[in-house]
């Protein structure tokens, strides 16, 4: 079987971007990490994630080589990278920026929200790794303002996409979480985020990433829609599985 590639259709008509998240289907690697895990964290083998990168750089026309990645710790920190950084882990962060060509960004997803931004005026390339504390830190906030710092982007020439994530449908979470979105928002602003199924909460991450998009006035902004627990068959889902699980990957790149 081959790879499985989900594309923004708001950053799909950029002939100098190239950009995938890829579904699970089309790698090496045995269940329950089947097949393209691209997560080193987990207890696959390091041979299989290293040839599922390869897999999925190919299916993009990049050079595993050239990854520029981050350790993923749920924050708000974004970094400008470039070209000396290809080939790096640049540090503990969640989100990277570039207007170089030829850096490609990979980060690693399994329930949490892939975004991808981009400026078309400026040239200028962000993604960045949001789960619930990243939203509620605002994470893709803390992007697009980066973007804005380092390169003089305005929101209205952004595109965004909200990528395939765990959705408000399946996404149950405990008070801690509503505290913290009371405590970062207030509790008026972020009541409508959360909705009560069979007598439980979850938690909107899409609409709250989306609201702090469009709260800065960004010009085009998409959201998927495809929440990965309830198609843990495509897309690698911690809460659908357990826990015990792969990581997939979301790749952009300038050309």
């Amino acid at each position: 079987m081959g790879v499985d590639i989900f594309r923004f259709t708001v950053l799909d008509d950029v002939p100098e971007l190239v950009h995938g998240i890829f579904g699970r289907q089309g790698g090496v690697s045995p269940a329950p990490y089947d097949t393209l895990n691209v997560g080193a964290d987990v207890a696959d083998h390091p041979e299989n994630v290293h040839r599922n990168v390869e897999i999925a750089c190919a299916a993009l026309g990049t050079a595993p080589a050239d990854l520029v990645t981050v350790r993923q710790v749920h924050s708000n920190r974004v970094m400008r990278v470039g070209k000396g950084h290809r080939g790096q882990k640049v540090g503990e962060l969640d989100g990277l920026i570039t207007d170089e060509p030829g850096v490609p960004l990979i980060l690693r997803f399994a329930d949490c929200v892939p975004i991808l931004t981009y400026d078309p005026r400026r040239g200028v390339l962000g993604a960045v790794h949001a789960g619930w504390r990243g939203t509620v830190a605002g994470a893709v906030r803390a992007l697009v303002l980066a973007m804005m710092r380092e390169f003089g982007s305005h929101p209205e020439d952004i595109r965004a996409g909200i990528g395939p994530s765990i959705g408000p449908c399946c996404y149950e979470v405990g008070e801690d979480v509503v505290r913290a979105a009371a405590q970062a928002w207030g509790a008026v602003e972020a009541e409508p985020l959360f909705r009560p199924v069979n007598g439980r909460l979850h938690f909107d991450l899409w609409q709250a990433n989306y609201r702090q998009l469009a709260e800065l006035g960004v010009g085009q902004i998409e959201i998927a829609g495809i929440c990965t627990a309830c198609h843990s068959h495509r897309f690698f889902s911690h809460r659908a599985s357990g826990g015990l699980t792969g990581r997939f990957p979301m790749i952009a790149m300038l050309k």
